[in-house]
């Protein structure tokens, strides 16, 4: 997630991208290495080696903060947070509250850290970023190959062992996490990045659509594969988290409110409230950072108070 483009090395800031239909296109990552429990792809799985970029408002990057807690991996891999708005610079370390300079490679902005690894860079700037203190790289820039290298190679270093990619749902997990990437996860982007109107009415019939789907499965169970925690409920978390205090409004998904649907509802207190995942979440960093960083979106960058819901109230989850 991020706006603007390095060409050459050289920071141009831009707006979102899309296609000639008004279809908003979200940009390949380009940092796809692996980190291994053995070292066998160069990059080993070692307490202390890591650092990792954020920032708390973009769903992609809560994915792998979410990760990080629950598998235990805080005091492994150290952390970096933007602030909340993207400027004329794109992601900043600042002074705000809740952020986190940068205290590996001291750059001011996220930017920096691309053309530290290439001066020449060409492309976007994305949070998270997950970089190698050893080899002074980026190792990877996608959040579900981050929170898959996470759950599943750092065992020997993790303090809580979650399994979360268990094997005997290996393969309904990662259909899981692909059926909602394009509906949901970036549904909510093509909805509000959409220029024209067959573009939106599409992406917000395709989402509700998803979301109406995932209701009637979490009818009669606890989690999206059954009733056991796993890497996709995760990556449908961060989504839900953001609906009704951002998309509903700022991107124009106002079918229903995530609040409208029992079950989703109900999944997503019983997600925050599960131990390790509340303390990652900052919804004030997600309404400034939305409503102050598409000037295309929102041109008065006025932040709304509402809505007010609360999501430590009980839920029946665990009926399951």
């Amino acid at each position: 997630m991020g706006l603007g483009v390095l060409k050459d090395g050289k920071w141009i800031s831009e707006r979102e991208q899309e296609d000639e239909k008004g279809n908003f296109v979200r940009p390949s990552t380009t940092f796809r290495n692996q980190i291994t429990a053995d070292g066998s792809s160069d990059y080993k799985a070692e307490a202390g080696r890591y650092h990792l970029y954020v920032c708390l408002a973009c769903p992609w990057a809560h994915r792998t903060l979410i990760m990080r807690s629950l598998k235990g991996l805080n005091d492994a891999i150290s952390l970096s947070i933007t602030d909340p708005v993207i400027g004329e610079n794109s992601w900043e370390f600042s002074t705000a509250p809740g952020a986190i300079p940068d205290t590996v490679n001291h750059t001011q902005y996220l930017w920096q850290v691309y053309t530290k690894v290439d001066p020449h860079y060409s492309g976007r700037v994305t949070v998270p970023v997950l970089w190698d203190k050893q080899t002074e790289t980026i190792v990877n820039n996608e959040s579900r190959e981050i929170i898959r290298m996470f759950d599943t190679q750092f065992e020997a270093i993790a303090t809580q062992k979650a399994d979360l990619y268990p094997e005997a749902l290996r393969e309904q997990i990662d259909e899981a996490i692909e059926a909602i990437y394009q509906p949901i996860n970036n549904g909510v982007y093509r909805a509000g990045f959409a220029t024209k109107q067959d573009a939106y009415d599409q992406a917000v019939t395709e989402l509700f659509a998803a979301l109406d789907h995932w209701d009637q499965v979490l009818a009669n169970q606890r989690y999206l594969c059954g009733n056991v925690l796993t890497e996709a409920d995760i990556c449908m978390f961060t989504t839900l988290l953001r609906f009704d205090s951002v998309y509903y409004v700022h991107f124009k998904c106002n079918l229903r409110h995530i609040w409208d649907y029992p079950n989703l509802w109900g999944f997503l207190r019983d997600l925050y409230q599960h131990p390790g995942v509340s303390e990652t979440c900052n919804l004030d960093h997600i309404k400034q950072h939305y409503y102050k960083s598409h000037p295309n979106v929102n041109p008065s960058r006025i932040v709304p108070k509402g809505p007010i819901f609360d999501l430590n109230q009980p839920h029946d989850r665990d009926r399951f």
